[in-house]
């Protein structure tokens, strides 16, 4: 990949949502391919916590990337209001950003409280290898899709 791709690739712009996730995680992929058809409006993009752009800017927030346990959102791109999110709040933050019935489902999700819901995060990231398997590398976004990948792959991938 040339340098001026790559750059363009890093980019993140106002109005979208990063979800960093695990690359090689079965869950993790699972939580993928099922946000992006229902994000319709297509506020989403993604990069794995393995990228060159979580590597970039989780150390910023006080969040490692190396920390392959965790999903984590970065909220409110490009606004004052911009940061990092972390395991069940990320979730939750990527669940709402869908619309629809999604965002009150969300709502509804975010009034456990964090220290509760994240200690159900945590057991589950613990054991996703177990149970949802762990993959060779990251799922290959169908076409329609792969523009909301950032440092995804290349073209002929």
């Amino acid at each position: 990949m040339d340098g001026a791709r790559q750059g363009a690739q890093l980019e993140v712009h106002a109005e979208v949502t990063v979800v960093f996730y695990d690359g090689e995680c079965g869950l993790c992929s699972r939580l993928v391919q099922f946000l992006l058809p229902r994000d319709r409006r297509a506020r989403l993009r993604f990069a794995t916590l393995q990228g060159a752009l979580a590597t970039r800017l989780l150390p910023r927030y006080g969040k490692d990337p190396l920390d392959l346990d965790t999903v984590c959102v970065l909220a409110d791109s490009k606004t004052p209001r911009e940061r990092v999110l972390s395991r069940s709040a990320a979730v939750l933050y990527a669940v709402g950003e869908l619309g629809g019935i999604w965002t009150p489902l969300a709502r509804i999700g975010s009034v456990v409280p964090s220290a509760l819901a994240d200690r159900a995060y945590t057991f589950v990231a613990r054991r996703r290898h177990r149970l949802f398997g762990r993959l060779e590398s990251c799922t290959i976004p169908r076409p329609e899709w792969r523009d909301r990948f950032i440092d995804a792959m290349d073209d002929d991938a």
